[in-house]
């Protein structure tokens, strides 16, 4: 992700209050006419501190202020005016209009912007940003609504990378009516949201792991997971039920025994009301890819009354809606609504650890298409990691414990996202300016993160890591391979290589072979802000080039759909076409590419989507085709690269393009993570994500933690790092044009 990456703003904001006045509607200022103490009323920034933000009395589109903002000096980056809209309203698309003044904006654009949250919709004109010097002009964006899922609605301006803007004179209309004449949208708040009394902490501040409680609050793990997806009145939003947690728990620790357990349990079930009865029913489907796992409850051992009346939760009606969990149109993944992130609680107490616990628990057992392939039982798992979250003595401690807990999902979408204070000290929130990649098993000097900070490290291509500030790698990558999820081993060691020179001091100790010679040297670490650590990650060279007359090279992560025209003319008569995908993509030209490679519309994928009817049931789609008719398909050999970076959109292109008849895949083994990812977050804040839907190859066989597996396995090596050899560039190479012919 760039640093000025503007998808996943935090807006913080407030939200002025509402009335239909005209006088309390001036509150929108969208005109920037309202002031108090020199700021726009209502209006907020965020961004980067290298610009000046401004309100201007001098250029301005009309009345009495415009505002403006302005790059300094230091690195470019962005800032951003942000108005968080009073209230939701009703329709199907809101536009937003302003107008914009620029001067010598280069190495990025001005433009409006506007978010939809949570993550309903979002736009900042990056695509058709202001460039270069212009004079006052009207613009406009417009997004979809969702009125039933919208929490907030944020507007404003934003300039990227230098020079400076005006913004002024913006205007809301929904459906075509101007938002002043509109009335809020009264949204259902459901009895759930109401429930307020744990919000600053639970009743439970210490658990007893000895083993019979660890036993019983494996049960109860087991049943309020099972209830909050399996039952009617949950479903339904009746409950709070994280809150619910901490009403029945202490109940469940003072009891005596297990039956007395299994009667309060009993008792807390039949409390929460009847529901209709169903039938039970046993999918027989050859589309079932993964069945429900609800075994325990006839096999844990509990009395005939709480059995039976799980059995009845089980078989209850239920519809398609639930308060704590929607598929997405379309694309199927979950979207884990209303689960609370308790920002706040860096460190939560006893009884919301364990909330976190069964939250994450519960999601992988129900709503994870790859449980399957975890390769132990998931229930083994839970009964594993209640000591382990209660016994977390301070954040850090329990951070790295959820990031273990992740860990055992193999899923490479899976881990701790955003910037986690805890685990940015722990593994250091400064990092040495080069970049290391496991060759050969061992950490290899690949590349610097800063050209001129890298020569300054005296490091060269292919030095060989041994020891960092006294510890042998080794000992590190044992330490850090639990705390390293992913779905495959090489895929963990791509991201340990990418924190092993971090620290929290300014400079770190390296020892390293070169030329078959030991050395050491200190070198200096730096801030993000000082170097950017995604380098290696963001493609910045042409997508296209002639190697020679008879081979093409498209490199995937910096390739536009609207490229694709005009580069197959030079590419339709080569007799090879060599596909880079060892990056992430910049776009989506997959259907594009493939029109042009194949003959006729192909399958080449299938999915699996989850229920909110029956929870933990996954069932297969039809395949999805890439392709179209076409007389001129591509005839010469498509070689496809790939390699431990290849993750997601990159795997999923490899399998479009693989499907050309003359196809072979070299490299070695991808990410092994695909499908559209579903984000949810654990009690302190934490966010994390895991892989949405299942991705199979036609016939079914899997994708995931295997990832694309290549016709002919090629890596790097050691030597050829030092000379500056692409090795695998070169056997592709090799395969179109054989030596000799």
């Amino acid at each position: 992700m760039k640093k000025t990456s503007l998808t996943f703003l935090i807006l913080l904001v407030s939200i002025a209050s509402y009335c239909q006045t005209k006088e309390i509607s001036s509150k929108f200022n969208f005109d920037f006419e309202g002031i108090k103490n020199g700021i726009p009323i209502g209006w907020s920034n965020f961004g980067s501190p290298n610009y000046t933000i401004s309100l201007d009395s001098l250029t301005l589109k009309s009345g009495k202020y415009a505002v403006s903002i302005e790059f300094k000096d230091g690195d470019k980056d962005f800032k951003a005016w942000a108005f968080t809209l009073p209230d939701n309203y009703p329709g199907k698309k809101i536009t937003l209009t302003g107008y914009i003044k620029t001067e010598n904006v280069t190495d990025g654009y001005a433009g409006l912007w506007m978010r939809i949250d949570p993550s309903i919709a979002f736009d900042n004109m990056k695509k058709n940003g202001v460039k270069g010097t212009t004079d006052w002009k009207k613009y406009e964006i417009t997004l979809d609504m969702n009125p039933e899922k919208t929490k907030q609605i944020v507007v404003g301006g934003l300039l990227v990378g230098k020079g400076k803007m005006w913004l002024d004179n913006l205007g809301i209309t929904i459906d075509g009516k101007d938002v002043y004449d509109l009335k809020p949208f009264e949204r259902k708040v459901f009895r759930a949201e109401k429930d307020k009394e744990f919000d600053k902490g639970s009743p439970i501040t210490n658990i007893s792991v000895e083993k019979g409680q660890i036993k019983n609050l494996k049960t109860l793990g087991l049943i309020w997971g099972f209830l909050k997806y399996y039952h009617p009145a949950i479903a339904k939003g009746e409950y709070n039920w994280d809150y619910e947690l901490f009403r029945i728990l202490p109940k469940v620790l003072n009891s005596d025994n297990e039956h007395t357990r299994d009667d309060i349990l009993v008792k807390w079930i039949e409390s929460l009301g009847e529901f209709s009865q169903g039938k039970e029913t046993i999918d027989k489907s050859s589309e079932v890819k993964i069945a429900p796992d609800l075994a325990w409850i006839r096999n844990s051992g509990f009395s005939d009354d709480l059995t039976s009346l799980l059995v009845k939760v089980k078989n209850a009606n239920r519809t398609k809606e639930h308060y704590y969990i929607d598929l997405q149109t379309q694309v199927g993944n979950p979207d884990f609504t209303h689960e609370n992130a308790y920002s706040s609680m860096k460190y939560p107490d006893a009884g919301f650890r364990l909330l976190a616990l069964y939250r994450y628990w519960n999601i992988i057992h129900y709503y994870f298409p790859y449980k399957n392939l975890i390769e132990e039982d998931w229930k083994n798992v839970l009964e594993e990691f209640i000591p382990k979250f209660l016994e977390a003595k301070e954040e850090t401690h329990y951070t790295l414990t959820v990031l273990e807990l992740i860990g055992r999902v193999h899923d490479t979408h899976a881990n701790i996202w955003g910037r986690n204070e805890a685990l940015n000290h722990y593994f250091g929130f400064r990092y040495a300016a080069a970049e290391l990649t496991f060759v050969e098993s061992k950490p290899v000097v690949t590349g610097f993160y800063d050209d001129k900070l890298g020569k300054e490290t005296q490091l060269l291509l292919g030095d060989v890591i041994l020891a960092i500030n006294n510890r042998p790698v080794e000992q590190l990558v044992k330490e850090r391979v639990n705390y390293s999820p992913a779905s495959n081993y090489p895929t963990k060691l791509r991201d340990i290589a990418s924190k092993l020179l971090r620290s929290n001091d300014s400079i770190i100790s390296i020892e390293f072979i070169r030329d078959g010679k030991t050395e050491s040297k200190i070198v200096k670490t730096y801030t993000s802000k000082d170097i950017n650590i995604y380098s290696k990650y963001q493609v910045t060279d042409t997508c296209f080039k002639l190697i020679n007359k008879d081979i093409s090279y498209i490199n995937n992560g910096s390739l536009k759909r609207k490229y694709l025209p005009e580069i197959w003319k030079q590419i339709e008569n080569t007799k090879g076409l060599i596909i880079d995908l060892r990056n992430y993509p910049s776009d989506f030209p997959i259907h594009d590419l493939s029109g042009y490679l194949l003959s006729k519309s192909t399958p080449f994928v299938k999915f699996t989507h989850g229920s909110s009817e029956s929870p933990g049931l996954f069932t297969f789609a039809k395949p999805l085709n890439t392709g179209t008719k076409n007389k001129t398909p591509y005839k010469g050999k498509v070689v496809i690269l790939l390699n431990e970076v290849s993750q997601s959109s990159a795997e999923f292109h490899a399998m479009a393009y693989r499907v050309h008849p003359n196809a072979t895949v070299i490299g070695s083994t991808t990410a092994g993570a695909d499908g559209n990812v579903s984000q949810f977050y654990l009690p302190g804040g934490i966010s994390t994500m895991i892989s949405g839907i299942g991705v199979y190859y036609p016939d079914g066989k899997e994708t995931q933690r295997i990832g694309i597996v290549p016709d002919m396995e090629i890596k790097p090596t050691i030597q050829g790092i030092r000379t500056g050899i692409d090795e695998i560039l070169e056997k592709a190479i090799e395969i179109i044009s054989p030596v000799g012919n």
